[in-house]
């Protein structure tokens, strides 16, 4: 993966584009800080499906996707039966 500063990216687009679709994800910098990253539209609609898995792979799942917190019960209480008459 290789780093192109931001105003190379600017400058050379065709060229970033390029090696992105040649050779995978390139990296853009800010002032020398990884800043984005230009990726493939293939390997974007990978990276898009795999974050969003379907109901059914969700409720197949062996472990659940995040803790819920389940509230305590509070004792049972029970409604007075109106009497009919």
């Amino acid at each position: 993966m290789r780093t192109w500063p931001v105003q190379e990216a600017k400058a050379r687009f065709s060229a970033f584009l390029e090696a992105s679709l040649r050779e995978g994800p390139q990296v853009v910098t800010k002032r020398g800080v990884e800043a984005a990253v230009l990726v493939p539209v293939e390997e974007w609609r990978h990276l898009q499906r795999s974050a969003r898995p379907t109901l059914k792979e969700l409720l197949l799942a062996d472990t659940p996707r995040a803790e819920m917190q389940v509230p305590a019960r509070g004792r049972l209480r029970r409604r007075a039966r109106a009497n009919s008459g």
